[in-house]
């Protein structure tokens, strides 16, 4: 039975309308309430009703980056420039051509069902399913402590053939990384050495305006429809969740007025991001969102996510060992080279920043 592929496709359903700017859905979920009467467990089928509407028009969409010069935010960058501009380099196997090969929005199909007598399956790439961005249209931009220009962030990353960072480098040199929060309490001493590229002072509040700022500027520079703040820079450890600091919106505002010692800089990056009206992504396994910023989010209704990227390397072994263990085998050890996490485990090597997220 032959597959068909399609590009593009409509729902004819009563429970979704189109419009000139919108897709409109209802959905109905189905599950079972389980109820305790007189000590017997009962069950109740339950029906819930959403409505969901989507754009049709795609936003021009910024993406900012914390940590934007080191290894994740270079190569992604590098990745999202190779591709935009079609780039072809030599690797000792032979010609190499940029794709995106592994992208789950970009090389992803998804079955949409069967189609005439024989049914076929029908099968939709992924990124035709709803209206969405195309990375190459993504204007890109962020912060880093670090004041390395793109380019030679790229360089120091070490991820990508070296006749790749050639054709590169034009477009990178003159990207650079804004001024970042650097708190020492929250990352390893160990990357002092790196961190040329700050806000002056400790005072939190003027952080948080800066950094407001920085978000607001950046989407009229460049004309943008939204914004998105994403966290990709070293593992902060776990701050104290703490009544009267961080356990509310309003608490967690007074805390940065007073420069409490517990409040993080990615902290500081969610809270302004949400005051901005920009969805925030965590991309590190720390606990950025406090009660406080879950709160501030919902009264802002906006989109905050994320706890690790553990997209890559981190995810397989955490399949692996699960497949070991039921396998009746107990690993003792796993070691790996992670290139493109490399200066997070330096800032992990201090004994302090071994947390409960690395246990």
């Amino acid at each position: 039975m032959q597959a068909l592929h399609v590009d593009s496709f409509e729902v004819d359903s009563p429970n979704v309308k189109y419009s000139e700017d919108y897709i409109e859905s209802t959905y109905h979920y189905e599950t079972t309430d389980v109820q305790m009467r007189n000590g017997k467990a009962v069950a109740v089928p339950k029906k819930l009703e959403y409505q969901f509407r989507t754009q049709r028009k795609t936003p021009k969409l910024g993406l900012m980056l914390v940590g934007w010069g080191g290894n994740n935010g270079s190569t992604c960058t590098s990745g999202i420039l190779a591709n935009k501009h079609k780039m072809e380099w030599e690797t000792k196997e032979g010609k190499h051509k940029a794709n995106y090969f592994g992208s789950l929005t970009q090389a992803s199909t998804c079955r949409l069902g069967g189609s005439g007598a024989n049914h076929a399956d029908v099968h939709i790439p992924f990124s035709s399913l709803l209206p969405m961005v195309h990375p190459n249209d993504i204007v890109l931009g962020g912060w880093d402590i670090a004041g390395q220009n793109l380019a030679d962030a790229m360089g120091r990353a070490q991820v990508l053939d070296f006749s790749l960072q050639q054709k590169l480098k034009p477009l990178m040199k003159d990207l650079k990384p804004l001024p970042s929060i650097y708190y020492p309490d929250f990352i390893a001493a160990n990357q002092a050495d790196r961190a040329d590229n700050v806000l002056p002072g400790q005072d939190k509040k003027k952080h948080l305006d800066h950094i407001r700022k920085d978000i607001r500027s950046f989407k009229s520079k460049h004309g943008l429809d939204k914004v998105i703040v994403l966290w990709t820079a070293n593992t902060e450890r776990f701050s104290s969740v703490q009544s009267g600091v961080n356990d509310t919106a309003d608490n967690l505002m007074a805390a940065i007025e007073a420069d409490e010692p517990e409040v993080s800089p990615s902290t500081i990056f969610a809270c302004a991001s949400i005051l901005e009206g920009a969805a925030y992504i965590n991309g590190s396994p720390q606990n950025t969102f406090v009660p406080g910023v879950i709160e501030m989010a919902e009264k802002h209704d906006v989109m905050i996510g994320g706890d690790d990227f553990k997209s890559g390397q981190t995810k397989m072994k955490s399949v692996m060992v699960d497949f070991l263990i039921s396998a009746g085998i107990k690993p003792t050890s796993i070691v790996s080279y992670n290139h493109l996490g490399n200066n997070d485990g330096k800032n992990r090597s201090e004994e302090r920043r071994v947390g409960k997220e690395c246990r």
